[in-house]
């Protein structure tokens, strides 16, 4: 591969799309150059379930023909732009395996509003990414496509459950793709894999799930490599769906423009530097020490250290989410993996919980989350935190995370990587992570923004401020 080809391969979506209106690079050679890289690298990294090869260079040439024959302002904002999709996300016509052997050659009818929308911008479907079994662990592992791989350091995780959306853009796949979070599923592995997630507000981006309708954690968002893409694609994904009964109202908000002189300059910042969470990695917690002080000294914000106490993150995960898995797999007609203890232990409590005990854990340690995160923002315009308690972790295998976490043993592995990011998803606030440096053995570091109730344009510009503060972004991995 040319160097010239590589630097289409990471090329952002905002400046491809610029190129292309300019004719100064076509989508069919962005196209060769991304599936050139794919077919040399990604046996490495193993970030696709479904790549549609064939299918994206023939669109890509129909893109070309339109920049040469349409007018470029009737054209969609991402036409010729290649996006991978995540496997939890449907698809219409395309295989969507939720990564499951059950459902390996299942090929839906109807696209997820986050697709329609994007195709509809013109966006070419590069392929779906890689997922744990209908995402249910921290690492992207399932029986039917294997492990994926992290691009900074094969041996290590992607993290998960949007662990190939993270890892295809780490290695220079493809500008942009889907993820899906409910507790951290985009945040953790962007931070694992060095690139930009955005949990957005629940309803910001119509979720889909037919089964789960008033569900009020689990969202789809954007990944990139860079803010200003995960702006661009919020642009043209967010915005009320008539099926969506807790979607937010129409904004008139071009995230992309409003990134336009960004600054932090005279917001009050609260810094937290492990939630009341311990232990978190040395070498973690000095990226977001480092973080901090550029807010302060660099971008002039107000900065100060808060403490936070919020319920014990293990057990809050496993009696909230337990019921709420056994009643999807009721409903569904499926049989999640049971492999791991903690899958185990989420079955046997919701078997043993009332109806009360499920209801003192809604309204009783959700609403004390709520509280201790609504104490911050009644005071500050923004929360920095660690993205995940540690760097990416080799292979775990059965456990489903590291065993020990900062020399202390895990209660529960496979929960370990959530713990920074689980609260913030169920106090309903958005959360952006972007990349802060990197350890000794250089793996990336995640630092995690969060802003006020449906405020993504402020956790966005501080993203792009300190973005373009540093040149953690720039770094590409050893591949």
């Amino acid at each position: 591969m040319t160097l010239e080809s590589e630097e289409l391969c990471f090329a952002p979506a905002t400046e491809l799309a610029r190129s292309f209106r300019a004719r100064e690079v076509s989508p069919v050679e962005v196209m060769g150059a991304l599936l050139d890289r794919i077919e040399q690298v990604n046996p490495e990294v193993n970030a696709f379930v479904t790549l549609r090869a064939a299918e994206a260079r023939a669109e890509a040439c129909k893109a070309e023909k339109q920049f040469v024959t349409d007018d470029p302002v009737d054209l969609g904002p991402l036409t010729g732009i290649p996006v991978m999709v995540k496997d939890l996300t449907t698809t219409a016509g395309v295989r969507t395996t939720f990564g499951s052997p059950d459902f390996a050659d299942y090929v839906p009818e109807v696209d997820a509003p986050i697709w329609a929308r994007l195709k509809q911008a013109g966006a070419i479907l590069l392929g779906k990414t890689t997922t744990p079994e209908w995402g249910e662990k921290g690492v992207t592992e399932s029986q039917l496509t294997g492990v994926t791989n992290n691009p900074w350091d094969v041996s290590r995780t992607a993290g998960g459950s949007s662990g190939g959306s993270a890892a295809a853009l780490a290695a220079g796949f493809g500008p942009l793709a889907t993820g899906s979070d409910a507790g951290g599923s985009i945040r953790v592995p962007s931070s694992f894999c060095g690139v930009v997630g955005l949990k957005p507000s629940p309803g910001r981006i119509p979720f889909g799930l037919e089964e789960a309708p008033f569900d009020s954690v689990s969202v789809v968002g954007p990944m990139a490599r860079t803010v200003s893409d995960c702006a661009f694609m919020l642009s043209l994904v967010a915005g009320p769906d008539p099926a969506d009964p807790i979607a937010l109202p129409a904004s008139d908000d071009d995230y992309l423009s409003l990134l336009e002189g960004a600054s932090v300059r005279g917001l009050r910042v609260a810094v937290s530097l492990d939630l009341g969470l311990p232990p978190i990695e040395a070498q973690v917690r000095a990226g977001l020490t480092r973080a901090a002080r550029v807010f302060e000294s660099e971008l002039g914000a107000a900065v100060e250290e808060v403490d936070l106490r919020l319920p014990d993150p293990f057990e809050y995960f496993i009696k909230c989410w337990g019921p709420q898995g056994m009643l999807l797999q009721e409903q569904m007609g499926l049989a999640f993996d049971q492999s791991s203890a903690v899958l185990q232990e989420m079955d046997r409590t919701a078997r043993e919980m009332s109806a009360l005990d499920f209801a003192r854990v809604l309204f009783g340690d959700r609403a004390a989350i709520h509280r201790a995160f609504a104490d911050v923002f009644a005071g500050h315009d923004l929360l920095l935190m660690p993205t995940t308690p540690m760097v990416a972790f080799p292979h775990p295998g059965a456990p489903g995370g590291p065993l020990k976490v900062a020399g202390q043993a895990s209660r529960y592995p496979m929960l370990e990587n959530q713990r920074c990011t689980e609260a913030i998803a169920h106090a309903g606030y958005p959360a952006i992570s972007v990349p802060c440096g990197f350890t000794s053995e250089g793996l990336p570091i995640g630092l995690q923004i969060a802003g006020r109730h449906r405020d993504e344009v402020t956790i966005l510009r501080a993203a792009a401020a300190y973005e373009a503060a540093t040149t953690w972004t720039k770094t590409r991995p050893p591949l």
